[in-house]
């Protein structure tokens, strides 16, 4: 009983300092406060082929799957709706949840930063070619939480209205990877991609086949439906065991999922990069944006003289 105790506690201090890496790190600073261009290192520099960073973002998803237990989806959805923006679903109970869905928008503004801080059009444009690379790359390994993440960034208004940049991208790519998860119906083409990966798994040869990272924020919103959708007893006062049966299904794939070993080997330099470069909060990444490439209607001249104002003290 003593050793059982004692690996218990070592287990759960183990998990306690889980999301300690991610906490703090998330923080955007304001494009006044960006780094010196002699100092700023751009991801580009740190690491330049696509698949290697997919494979540094599945280690890192991985690493913060493996901390998060079934209680916390529980403790996440008592009396809290995650879905309305004024009721957080946090608690001090489920500081692992928080991590993860941190790490997942810090990893949307990290991509929408490197992408608008190069001064030249030709440097955006071959980073959106990189990220979109990336994203490839992890659709491939069955990363779809990272994949989603760096589609939402390219996505943010920042980027996407920097139109002479997108002009000389190769955008076939990007578009097949954002038909790919597209929230029309539901999700329903990314759900088909998730059940193949999911079937790969099942049937793997390899390390490499066994991994399924789902997008993280959809599967909180299904258990989230399923929990308050279905009455948790029939109308003749019987357990609902269909309900929990479901409950149990996704809960479950989800704890075999998140129990597969990253087969690739860690890289400390690209890792450290991703969890501790500086990111653009969103009025930074705006500015960022109208300096790359002006405004081109009067709502924006506005918005970036006011934001020349409040943040750089220009008018």
């Amino acid at each position: 009983m003593h050793q059982l105790l004692q690996a218990l506690h070592q287990k759960l201090a183990a998990l306690g300092q889980g999301p300690e890496s991610l906490l703090g790190t998330d923080k955007p600073i304001s494009y006044r406060n960006k780094p010196p261009a002699s100092i700023h290192r751009e991801l580009l520099s740190i690491c330049s082929d696509p698949y290697t960073l997919a494979q540094q973002l599945t280690h890192i998803e991985l690493e913060q799957l493996q901390h998060i237990g079934p209680e916390e989806f529980v403790q996440a959805f008592v009396n809290k709706d995650p879905l309305a923006s004024t009721k957080p679903c946090f608690s001090d109970k489920t500081n692992n949840l928080e991590a993860y869905v941190k790490w997942f928008n810090r990893l949307c503004y990290l991509v929408a930063t490197e992408i608008c801080m190069p001064s030249k059009k030709k440097q955006r444009a071959q980073v959106i070619e990189f990220f979109t690379d990336v994203a490839r790359e992890c659709f491939n390994i069955g990363n779809f939480n990272s994949l989603m993440a760096i589609i939402s960034g390219m996505n943010m208004s920042p980027v996407s209205r920097l139109k002479k940049t997108w002009a000389k991208v190769k955008t076939a790519k990007f578009f097949i990877l954002e038909h790919q998860m597209d929230p029309t119906g539901n999700f329903c083409n990314y759900r088909t991609a998730l059940r193949g990966a999911a079937h790969r798994s099942l049937t793997a040869h390899s390390s490499r086949e066994k991994i399924v990272i789902p997008f993280f924020s959809l599967l909180i919103k299904d258990i989230y439906f399923l929990n308050e959708g279905c009455a948790n007893r029939l109308p003749n006062g019987h357990v609902n065991f269909e309900k929990f049966l479901e409950l149990a299904k996704q809960v479950g794939e989800f704890i075999t999922w998140k129990q597969v070993e990253c087969p690739f080997e860690q890289d400390p330099s690209i890792t450290h990069y991703l969890h501790t470069a500086p990111i653009f909060s969103e009025d930074g990444l705006y500015l960022a944006s109208y300096e790359s490439e002006s405004p081109e209607n009067q709502t924006e001249k506005e918005r970036w003289k006011s934001l020349r104002s409040s943040i750089l003290g220009k008018t």
